[in-house]
């Protein structure tokens, strides 16, 4: 009789337990002078002959990154673009192959023209996974920062 009592308090236990962690969850955010960004990247590039492989809005907090894990193919040429808050002081992406080796470092300040938007390509030497990590700074610290993320392939 003791032990489905003892079942039920392990359980109840384990439950509490696992909704106490912090977890990083990836949720989208909403902000209509990125979106009006977004829009005209995605004309230019496609006009340039890159497709759309993956986009994603992404809520930040401020000084924190923001890991977002792509596959990529050796020899493809590639177009990752970040877009921030326009509210954020500074915008940095860095970029890591398989072996967590830097592959790409790029920064942007908010007096820079087109400050908010970081735009690079990047041609992988092998088919691997890689790591792009977006990170804004914002002078309030913000916990609820809009980001965007956007990865073209060339096809033409």
């Amino acid at each position: 009789m003791k032990k489905p009592y003892l079942v039920l308090l392990a359980l109840m236990l384990s439950i509490l337990s696992a909704n106490s962690q912090n977890v990083i969850k990836v949720q989208s955010c909403s902000d209509v002078l990125i979106a009006h960004q977004v829009d005209s990247l995605k004309k230019l590039y496609s006009d340039d002959g890159f497709v759309l492989m993956k986009e994603a809005s992404i809520t930040m907090e401020s000084e924190y990154e923001m890991p977002v894990i792509v596959p990529l193919n050796e020899g493809s040429l590639y177009q990752f673009v970040f877009i921030g808050e326009y509210t954020s002081r500074l915008y940095e992406v860095r970029m890591f192959d398989w072996n967590e080796r830097q592959v790409v470092f790029k920064q942007k300040k908010w007096g820079d023209v087109d400050g908010n938007v970081i735009s690079y390509t990047y041609q992988p030497r092998f088919s691997e996974f890689h790591m792009m990590k977006p990170v804004q700074v914002n002078k309030q610290k913000k916990k609820n920062l809009c980001g965007y993320v956007m990865m073209f392939k060339k096809v033409k």
